[in-house]
């Protein structure tokens, strides 16, 4: 019996296996709200046979999204624009819908990554970002400001507002972005932090904003309501973030009211490279659940049903995040469930191509 394919638990929120959708940024949006494209896209995705799709970071005040074309949640046309889309996309699909909720902080007023993928020249209407310390992403990058309290009371208040609109339109489970270089993790990072007052220089103080919104984002969220956060397992830099700084991350949100993590890495300067092996984080993964309890998730070139199947069989996640494997085929889920002899839910539209009315699905892996 498949272990990918048997059901789990996020808090009050039942899900079908342990298959999730990464959130994978569009840069398609319309002034932070949400078009045909992401209904397009989401539908597909909702079909994918994976039981949780988590929407692509979604930022939580204008200047704090990474492009042009980045979602929001912060107008009220940016939660009407994502409500329509989610209420079609879940009519398509059987998957529980989540959101990733961000700031993209000194990685902000960025090029879209088919434009270059670098900071915005005064011709692009660049905005003025803002990050834990003055220093830039990257060479040619901007310096952002470094946040003041003021700007810590604005954040947080913005991720709550974010949260509200998110649950007003329906979405089941909510996750903070605090990996990838963005604030919350810029603040973490001893690469990025520098700060000499009481949210820079020991781990607690580098993790004292990141936690006051969570904490903050914890109160809006009902119990019931997974409340979860992508995290970093590595910086993948000589003097940044490692795994045993991942467990006390996580240790201190559990500690807050966190219901689940998914571990990642890297992405805190502009010459960080991440390793290229299948499933690299999920070492990383193993260690924060088995010194935390918590549920966790991996994440990070995970492309084949076998090795999805082992991560969660052998204890080394309870759940699994697949991005480019399920763009490159939609219905992954779907031939997963055949190679791993198990079943998933399909559309009654396409339910001609299953394998108990089509040959050549039957015959599929």
């Amino acid at each position: 019996m498949s272990v990918l394919f048997s059901p789990t638990r996020l808090a009050g929120l039942e899900l079908a296996n342990r298959i999730v959708v990464s959130p994978m940024c569009q840069y398609s949006a319309d002034d932070g709200c949400a078009n045909e494209w992401h209904l397009v896209h989401l539908g597909m995705l909702a079909n994918s046979g994976a039981s949780l799709l988590v929407v692509e970071a979604t930022h939580v005040e204008r200047q704090g999204r990474i492009t042009h074309g980045c979602l929001g949640l912060y107008s009220d046309a940016c939660e009407a624009a994502l409500g329509r889309v989610l209420a079609q996309a879940r009519r398509m699909g059987s998957a529980k819908f989540a959101i990733q909720l961000a700031h993209s902080g000194r990685k902000g007023s960025a090029q879209k990554p088919w434009d270059g993928g670098q900071a915005l020249k005064a011709a692009g209407d660049p905005w003025e970002t803002i990050a834990a310390s003055s220093i830039p992403f990257g060479d040619g990058w901007h310096t952002p400001r470094e946040v003041t309290e003021a700007d810590m009371a604005r954040v947080t208040e913005a991720f709550v507002s974010a949260v509200k609109r998110a649950l007003r339109i329906g979405f089941e489970a909510i996750e903070l972005h605090m990996a990838h270089g963005y604030l919350l993790h810029g603040f973490i990072s001893p690469i990025s932090n520098k700060r000499t007052d009481g949210y820079g220089g020991s781990f607690e103080n580098r993790l004292r904003f990141p936690l006051q919104v969570f904490k903050a984002v914890r109160a809006a969220v009902p119990k019931g309501t997974p409340l979860g956060a992508r995290i970093t397992g590595s910086d993948w830099r000589e003097g940044g973030l490692g795994p045993a700084d991942a467990v006390t991350t996580a240790k201190a949100l559990k500690a807050a009211g966190l219901d689940y993590v998914c571990v990642s890495s890297g992405g805190v300067t502009a010459d960080t490279r991440n390793p290229s092996e299948p499933g690299y984080n999920v070492p990383l993964a193993e260690q924060v659940r088995r010194e935390t309890g918590l549920a966790t998730r991996t994440v990070g070139l995970i492309l084949k049903p076998e090795q999805a199947e082992a991560i969660v069989a052998e204890n080394k996640a309870d759940m699994v995040s697949l991005a480019r494997a399920l763009l490159d085929d939609p219905h992954w889920g779907w031939h997963a469930a055949k190679a791993l002899g198990a079943e998933v839910a399909r559309p009654p539209q396409y339910q001609r191509v299953g394998p108990k009315l089509w040959a050549p699905a039957a015959a599929k892996g």
